[in-house]
């Protein structure tokens, strides 16, 4: 679908809040830019793109997403380099997983160049909502919902389509604590594991909490069949690097396909690291874990970006990892990841596009 015609209006807030901000001291996800981008989904195409200030929505009690949970996300961030160029890393595949989820959740699918088209305007109108400090960034919260004032299970016929940013610094401030979920499942085969769905992270809160309760940061899930087999932790993607190889679970529908975690194999791949994709037993886990042969743990991810395992609980046992320090691979892919994005590493990969 083109999106050629449509027109973007500009409403430009009369006063902004970044005076407001003290950008040396950021909590991830509570400050936000002075505007978003908005697009109506009605009579089976998109309509209404608009750049104005970021502001409360009104909805009526019975609009379908409060019901049936027609809503889906996305991820990305910003970066400001030290020439002053606004850099997007990866922006167009999360466009495209969010179509993805869109399929999944019965949705329309918004075009990629719409999506890019509103995503370059905002971030380039909100450009010194930037920061410019190491370890911070520009995050960008792309979303879908369904708007239909009816109350009856049906795909809506509405929908509302927003952006909006913030600017953040580090998701984890301190190496995690995880537990092996063997009892609650995240996703099911069948199910909708794979798409950036608001359902799937509601559904795993209440085992967070109980994990937390017990002293942990996050969980790392297991597949519902079994609970054999390691899927994904919490908030991002996991990997392993046992005895110089590194392990990821491959992507599945039940499993979401990470693009921090496709970047920090493609890496590894230019690197010549050996690696292994595929299913990955709680039991082989366990096993390197006694043997000490778990050399790093990581979790890979949008707003993680590279965070740090250093405890694994499983079956009433913390089996403590090697000190950060001494993580030579995930440590080495966080910089180059980092000074990728902004622009102090060639980009070969061609994962990064510069808004003038």
């Amino acid at each position: 679908m083109s999106t050629s015609s449509l027109e973007i209006i500009y409403d430009k807030c009369a006063t902004s809040r970044i005076e407001e901000v003290d950008f040396q001291n950021i909590e991830f996800g509570k400050i936000y830019s002075d505007h978003m981008f908005t697009v109506d989904y009605k009579d089976g195409e998109w309509k209404n793109p608009v750049v104005g200030p970021y502001r409360q929505l009104s909805f009526n009690p019975s609009t379908s997403v409060l019901h049936y949970g027609q809503s889906i996300f996305e991820g990305l961030k910003a970066y400001r380099s030290k020439s002053g160029e606004i850099r997007l890393f990866r922006a167009e595949d999360n466009a495209r997983r969010f179509n993805q989820s869109a399929i999944r959740m019965c949705m329309p699918e918004i075009p990629v160049d719409l999506f890019m088209q509103g995503l370059r305007e905002l971030v380039k109108l909100d450009s010194n909502w930037i920061p410019k400090e190491p370890g911070s960034s520009l995050y960008v919260r792309p979303f879908m919902i369904a708007t239909d004032e009816y109350i009856g299970v049906r795909p809506s016929s509405t929908y509302k389509f927003i952006i909006f940013t913030c600017p953040v610094g580090a998701y984890y401030t301190e190496p995690l604590r995880v537990k092996i979920e063997l009892e609650y499942s995240r996703s099911a085969n069948g199910g909708c594991g794979y798409a950036k769905a608001a359902g799937n992270y509601a559904g795993a809160l209440y085992p967070a909490k109980l994990a937390n309760n017990a002293g942990y940061h996050q969980l790392i899930w297991t597949d519902s069949s079994t609970h054999e087999y390691i899927e994904e932790s919490g908030t991002m993607n996991i990997l392993f690097m046992i005895n110089g190889v590194l392990y990821s679970p491959a992507p599945s529908g039940t499993i979401l396909d990470g693009i921090t975690r496709r970047s920090v194999v493609e890496v590894a791949k230019s690197w010549g690291v050996p690696y292994k994709k595929g299913p990955i037993s709680v039991k082989m886990i366990e096993d390197a874990l006694r043997k000490g042969e778990v050399e790093e743990a990581f979790g890979a991810g949008t707003a993680a970006t590279i965070a740090q395992i250093h405890t694994i609980g499983h079956d009433g046992i913390d089996y403590e990892l090697p000190p950060i320090e001494k993580r030579k691979f995930s440590n080495k892919v966080y910089n180059f990841l980092e000074n990728l994005k902004r622009g102090e590493e060639k980009d070969s990969f061609g994962w990064v596009e510069v808004i003038n």
